[in-house]
């Protein structure tokens, strides 16, 4: 499974997004806008959509954090807390 996750300096979510990873213990690659990309290179990627972080696992784009938690509960990579 190749996870990306398309970062922003000072993103909040973006942290969560990779805490996600880490706690599902599955490796991920962070691509961060203005660092390893521009963002009009991320805005081609994904012109749709303007907020971070960006989840793509095997070359699908799952979405931002929220995307990205169904879809780690989806796929059993965690499971969902019940209070």
């Amino acid at each position: 499974m190749d996870i990306k996750i398309y970062t922003n300096v000072g993103c909040g979510y973006c942290a969560k997004a990779k805490e996600l990873c880490q706690k599902a213990e599955v490796p991920y690659t962070e691509i961060r806008v203005g660092r390893d990309i521009s963002i009009g290179e991320f805005r081609e990627m994904f012109p749709d959509r303007q907020t971070f972080p960006q989840v793509v696992v095997d070359d699908e784009p799952i979405g931002g954090l929220v995307d990205s938690v169904k879809w780690f509960v989806e796929n059993n990579l965690i499971s969902r807390r019940k209070k």
